[in-house]
């Protein structure tokens, strides 16, 4: 019976490959006897029951990857001029190539040319284009076929809408999914064809830096009065006092950090205003001299004028922490890395929260 076949291939699938099996899940599976084998549009798999009734297990695998791929990648939003249905051929083509790398058993009928191996959709589209125009030299061939447009125009506005946001939250899913299989070292081969990998870190970067808050936040323990936890079993166990967490905050103001990244780093800093609830925090804008400082306390709005665009200089914000605060622990400098360092690593810690890696004196970068 084709259903349980498709159950169990749906199954086998996110045992053997967890990310395409877990898009899989959500696809909506439509017969279309009008069809030969099977297709996928949107969030959409037709399928001629006649042909999946005819494979194997592990080629209806290949089937349900083949869709869920084309699902996430809202094909249409890079579609941009490109002819409709050669565009969905080339990104098929792509698909399917990079699904023979990872191993899944391609069932007959399947669109594949061994010449396409290892190309990007967009190389492949522009191949076939040459093809068919070395065919016919006068062929117009920009536009979608007469099919295309007519499906297109008998779509409302509203149902063509719906559509669109289908796709692109099945694509947002796709890459949510990516960045977990990514960040454990098994995303698919080759699908850097398909998604911007270096988007997504090894590490969660806010992660990071809430862990290395987390060390000093809760750092202060007294026996009176004692924790109440088992305190009615008789057991006096040290309290755990929460006082104002003091945080030193740079921001590197120089000429070498675009406006984009200004407003990032700003971005962030709000994000660790709303992740501690009792804080006071010490904002330091330097390029080559400190140009402001001021001091955030619980619920107060973010609000700094970022000066500076001259060269870059970390020893004055050091400087001005040793002459300045008592008890510092922890300095978390927004900056490229660009820049003169002290010669000598300071008593508290550092994070160097950056875009990108290089060498550094001490303490330890945090890529944004």
């Amino acid at each position: 019976m084709l259903s349980y076949k498709i159950s169990q291939a749906k199954a086998k699938l996110l045992v053997d490959y967890p990310y395409f099996g877990t898009l899989a899940s959500k696809l909506v599976l439509v017969k279309n006897d009008d069809i030969e084998a099977f297709k996928s549009n949107g969030i959409t798999l037709e399928y001629n029951d006649e042909y999946l009734e005819k494979l194997e297990i592990s080629e209806l695998e290949f089937v349900f990857a083949n869709g869920a791929m084309h699902a996430s990648l809202a094909h249409d939003k890079r579609k941009n001029n490109r002819s409709g249905w050669l565009w969905q051929m080339a990104t098929d083509m792509a698909i399917n190539d990079m699904l023979v790398e990872n191993g899944l058993d391609m069932p007959y009928g399947a669109q594949y040319r061994k010449r396409f191996q290892g190309k990007y959709a967009e190389e492949i589209y522009a191949e076939l284009k040459d093809d068919i125009l070395r065919e016919d030299e006068g062929l117009e061939y920009e536009a979608d076929n007469l099919e295309d447009v007519q499906n297109k125009e008998e779509q409302t506005q509203e149902a063509l809408q719906e559509e669109i946001l289908q796709e692109q939250l099945f694509a947002e899913e796709a890459i949510t999914q990516l960045e977990k299989e990514f960040k454990r070292g098994e995303a698919p081969l080759q699908i850097e064809r398909f998604f911007q990998l270096n988007v997504f870190g090894k590490i969660d970067w806010r992660e990071e830096i809430k862990s290395a808050l987390d060390q000093y936040f809760r750092d202060d323990y007294v026996l009176l009065p004692p924790s109440k936890k088992l305190l009615s079993y008789g057991i006096y166990l040290p309290s755990n006092i929460s006082q104002t967490f003091r945080l030193v905050i740079a921001i590197d103001s120089s000429s070498s950090v675009d406006d984009v990244l200004l407003n990032q780093f700003l971005s962030e800093v709000n994000f660790l205003m709303a992740l501690v609830q009792n804080y006071e925090i010490e904002l330091l804008v330097c390029d080559d001299t400190i140009q402001s400082h001021t001091t955030f306390t619980s619920g107060d709005t973010l609000e700094v004028v970022l000066k500076g665009n001259g060269g870059t200089d970390f020893r004055p914000v050091f400087e001005y922490c040793e002459e300045k605060f008592d008890g510092v622990k922890l300095l978390l400098y927004f900056t490229d890395l660009e820049g003169t360092f002290p010669v000598q690593a300071p008593h508290f810690e550092v994070k160097w929260v950056s875009k990108k890696e290089r060498e550094i004196p001490f303490g330890e970068i945090i890529l944004l």
